[in-house]
């Protein structure tokens, strides 16, 4: 995961509540084996114009098909943002499409949580100040906003400014680049030093691994 402090992008809106997981990747994209190429299928069915199946193109009047957008490493949405069934598969979507930050009012619980652990920053804020921030990128694509993380505070071009909440442990995580492995991977040292004088407890190991093992003299 990519160490992230302080994010600076025009940012994509999306004025709709309750966009769910089923919405930001389709259930059958689940199936596939690989953790890479989700960003392919973000908004699926708003994206493409599936009417003709054998001749699926892009849906000009979606957002994320809009030339002025491209390049938007922030999304703007509406209340509870991610509801709906539990899949990880929803934060790779956005994050290998290019969103580093989703601004909403708020968040599904479960969401919340998997877009923390693969580098996405979730701001919630007031819903006036979403409108504010959604009406000045629906009118001026080329706005910029800027996420601090560390100081916890979103602004932009146009003189906004607001502060928002985030868990300290999700924040160190973040600022840091730590997702759930190299967390642990932090901790080599204590974890090969405990490995080594657990083997010591012979009475403590399962049979199956004391197996050719040499047990104690009595």
């Amino acid at each position: 995961m990519t160490p992230i402090n302080e994010l600076k992008s025009k940012a994509m809106p999306l004025p709709l509540p309750n966009i769910d997981t089923d919405q930001i990747i389709p259930k059958q994209f689940l199936k596939r084996i690989e953790r890479t190429g989700y960003g392919d299928f973000l908004f699926y069915d708003w994206r493409y114009n599936l009417d003709v199946p054998d001749s699926i193109t892009p849906n000009a009047s979606f957002v994320i098909n809009k030339p002025e957008y491209h390049g938007a490493q922030i999304l703007i949405a509406e209340r509870n943002f991610g509801c709906g069934s539990s899949r990880e598969h929803a934060a790779w979507a956005l994050n290998q499409f290019g969103f580093l930050a989703v601004i909403a009012p708020t968040f599904a619980d479960i969401f919340y949580s998997n877009a923390g652990k693969n580098g996405i920053i979730l701001v919630r804020l007031q819903e006036d100040h979403v409108k504010t921030l959604m009406g000045r990128s629906t009118k001026n694509p080329d706005s910029i906003i800027t996420i601090n993380l560390e100081h916890q505070t979103v602004t932009d071009d146009e003189g906004f400014h607001a502060r928002f909440e985030i868990e300290p442990f999700r924040k160190f995580c973040l600022l840091n680049g730590y997702d759930d492995i190299s967390l642990t991977l932090r901790h080599t040292e204590a974890l090969t030093s405990f490995e080594a004088a657990h083997e010591k407890r012979l009475w403590a190991m399962p049979k199956s691994h004391l197996a050719g093992a040499s047990q104690p003299a009595i």
